[in-house]
């Protein structure tokens, strides 16, 4: 991500960076956005921002806070999905949340470190029902353009075949780095590669004008996600991601709910970070026993609602939707 100029206490910067205009078509989008889930009974909840453990995700940097009554630091959550996984074992229901997020090194025209997401889950959904939903709120939020024509959805594997002439899952690094090009850093390893690729040749190409839902991502990328056989019989990630006017907006899953699996990829992750010279980060021993006491079938996805609204207000940057982006903080 590109860097950003440090905070700064003086000049035009106490100004905000979003007109009231954006600020009042956020603020009717927030509306809009609790009366979808209102209307199907789906209930709002809180839960903390600051949390003994976090995700160990190699892609994801966490913000360590210390406070005085604690020894070991306390983590700025990456995203509310571990203690709503508790509230959901615990027996809530369908859930949603409004959430603050926070992630390190993460700004840019379409990053900031502190940012907002809609989280939900919805016991008895699996990925393809959620992207359905997912496409209901959007078509209610999103500008008349975007909702205009209905949305694409692509398995990840026929996506690389149309676009790329390539097989994620089975084709070796070299020639994956053959189609990358000479734009790819030649460290990246296989998964990096095909994230490469995705973002650099393929989301360009995604029409500016409706909504695209990829799914079936490659079992190596399943995070938190269940792992299923794909059409052709390949292991694959009941994962999906969706776009809209060149937006990366939304990232679900249906929900991995073994405690077994879900330990090892967490112990896997943290031995990659260790390889990468990566802060050590604590497993959510939390979320593993009420893995254990019994999540219960579901799906869940987390939507970037800053990016809905640079959509809806016609914004090019972040910042022009926050009330105080990073740097005016």
């Amino acid at each position: 991500m590109s860097a950003a100029a440090a905070p700064s206490s003086s000049g035009s910067t106490w100004r905000p960076t979003a007109p009231r205009a954006t600020l009042a078509r956020r603020a009717e989008l927030l509306l809009e956005t609790r009366r979808f889930f209102a209307e199907r009974d789906v209930l709002e909840v809180e839960t903390p921002l600051l949390c003994a453990a976090t995700v160990p995700d190699l892609h994801l940097a966490s913000v360590p806070v210390r406070l005085a009554a604690f020894d070991a630091p306390l983590y700025l959550q990456t995203s509310p999905e571990a203690a709503m996984k508790r509230l959901l074992a615990a027996g809530s229901g369908p859930i949603y949340q409004i959430a603050r997020a926070f992630r390190d090194g993460e700004v840019g025209s379409r990053h900031n470190p502190e940012f907002t997401l809609v989280e939900w889950y919805r016991p008895g959904f699996d990925d393809h029902r959620l992207i359905g939903e997912v496409e209901e709120l959007l078509a209610r939020l999103l500008p008349s353009p975007l909702r205009a024509k209905s949305a694409q959805r692509w398995r990840y594997r026929e996506l690389f075949r149309d676009r790329l002439g390539s097989d994620p899952l089975t084709d070796p690094v070299e020639r994956l780095r053959e189609v990358a090009g000479a734009g790819a850093p030649a460290e990246l390893d296989r998964d990096d590669l095909l994230a490469f690729l995705l973002s650099h040749r393929i989301e360009p190409t995604f029409p500016p004008d409706r909504l695209v839902f990829v799914h079936d991502f490659p079992a190596s990328q399943a995070a938190l996600a269940r792992i299923a056989a794909d059409p052709e019989g390949d292991p694959v990630a009941r994962r999906f991601e969706a776009w809209a006017g060149g937006l990366e907006l939304a990232n679900g899953y249906w929900e991995l709910s073994d405690p077994v699996e879900q330990r090892s990829r967490f112990e896997r992750d943290l031995r990659e970070r260790k390889n990468r010279g990566l802060p050590a980060v604590p497993i959510d021993e939390r979320l593993l026993t009420a893995l254990e006491e019994g999540l219960p079938d579901c799906a869940g996805v987390a939507l970037g609602f800053d990016r809905v609204v640079m959509l809806a207000a016609g914004a090019n940057r972040i910042e022009e939707v926050l009330s105080f982006a990073i740097a005016h903080a």
